[in-house]
């Protein structure tokens, strides 16, 4: 009885160390900065060999034009296109991702990483869903 206490409060003990507080940091410049209206879209089930394509739209909330230098995605399956223009302060603008589900099956998770000189210079989107094998 005593080895199952101790073992109930060392695991108790465990769990509250492996937690943290999390906190909100905002940051402000007076550059530019990348809000995405979402920053993740789950497909849900296809057929594997088909494609999928989304639209991750965002704001430039900024007082400085932002301009997207790079948009890479975790496979050659994902192919993001971005706008090669600035997108001035208040403006709206979107990043077309396409997914090709052929050779792919089960769970997927594409990753598409946003180079920018916004704050901070990195941002992710991710592109979820299932491949089901015909």
């Amino acid at each position: 009885m005593k080895k199952l206490i101790l073992s109930l409060f060392m695991a108790s003990a465990l769990m509250a160390c492996n937690q943290t507080n999390k906190k909100t940091v905002v940051v402000t410049t007076d550059g530019s900065d990348i809000r995405y209206e979402k920053d993740s879209y789950d497909f849900g089930k296809i057929k594997q060999g088909e494609k999928v394509s989304h639209r991750f739209t965002f704001t430039n909330t900024g007082k400085s034009p932002l301009i997207i230098t790079n948009a890479t995605a975790s496979c050659g399956c994902t192919t993001p296109i971005w706008p090669k223009k600035p997108v001035m302060p208040g403006d709206t603008a979107s990043i077309a991702v396409t997914f090709n589900s052929a050779g792919k099956s089960g769970l997927q998770d594409k990753l598409i990483t946003v180079t920018a000189n916004s704050q901070p210079p990195q941002s992710i989107v991710h592109l979820i869903g299932e491949v089901l094998t015909k």
